[in-house]
């Protein structure tokens, strides 16, 4: 199907009418319930390479139809962090929501859920193991992985202006153009602040849905402030005019169905570290009044 007819309305509800594998019972996005996480001592923090590196050349940006994307030249990559083979970083996009008639409120747009509340935005780095040559080839073999950061509002974040000014040249679906490449980390939150995270198997949020994605959402959120917020959803459309802008471009969190969501606990890491040393203090003691 033309995905001009599909994403301007941006119905998902339909979704699974056109696409079999969006009635999954492994789909994403989801509400996150955080008492009901289960913590996975398995889940270690990430090793990121060439995350602090800028690529050769330049970034591509385009409007596709649902979101603006950047596609990446796959040396960037991750491992560790409960993956079992590397995974290279090969585009990221991002999800919002809307404004209101009063300007200076907006509504929150995030596709993840904490708790039943949504932040302002969300933003998708997705990885594919190394082996495979695309995101489509990865998503018919299991092959995804994404990492999902919620974006909060506060201060301005220098660090994003160089790609909300290219949104201006890119309105439309379908328009591309390039910016200067910038280091992934300096676009997410700090390497020492991403060890707390949640983990769960689930899909692609946009058609096709294909399921078997490796989702991670870190707790500790980027900021922007407001105006950059508000530019994504002033200057960004759905189709090829401005008779549709692009707002609350998100899929509406879907039934967990059953799966587990997992935790990683960097204290509770800490506190089995601090529990080991203290053994051998232990067992002297013990000795001393058995003695």
């Amino acid at each position: 199907m033309d995905e001009t007819l599909l994403f301007p309305s941006w119905e998902p509800r339909n979704w699974v009418d056109l696409y079999e594998a969006c009635g999954g019972k492994n789909q994403s996005p989801i509400n996150i319930v955080t008492n009901k996480v289960e913590i996975n001592w398995d889940l270690k923090p990430f090793e990121y390479k060439n995350y602090y590196n800028v690529q050769n050349g330049y970034w591509n940006i385009s409007n596709t139809g649902h979101s603006v994307q950047v596609d990446l030249d796959g040396s960037a990559k991750i491992t560790s962090g409960g993956l079992e083979t590397p995974y290279k970083a090969v585009q990221f996009h991002f999800h919002w929501g809307r404004g209101t008639t009063n300007s200076h409120k907006m509504e929150p747009g995030s596709e993840h859920t904490i708790d039943g509340e949504r932040y302002a935005m969300e933003l998708h780095i997705v990885h594919i193991k190394e082996e495979h040559k695309d995101v489509a080839d990865a998503a018919a073999k299991n092959g995804l992985a994404v990492l999902g950061f919620f974006i909060e509002t506060g201060d301005e974040n220098k660090n994003y202006n160089p790609l909300i000014s290219k949104l201006a040249d890119i309105p439309y679906h379908g328009n591309e153009s390039q910016m200067a490449a910038l280091s992934l980390f300096s676009l997410i939150p700090k390497e020492e602040e991403l060890t707390k995270y949640y983990r769960y198997n689930g899909s692609l949020t946009t058609p096709g849905c294909n399921e078997g994605v490796i989702w991670t959402l870190f707790e500790k959120p980027i900021i922007l402030s407001s105006a950059q917020v508000q530019d994504f959803w002033m200057k960004l459309y759905f189709g090829k005019s401005n008779t549709s802008p692009m707002e609350d471009n998100f899929r509406p969190a879907q039934p967990l169905d059953g799966r587990t969501v997992y935790k990683s606990d960097s204290n509770a890491l800490l506190l089995s570290a601090k529990t080991l040393l203290l053994l051998p203090m232990a067992t002297y003691l013990l000795l001393s009044f058995t003695q």
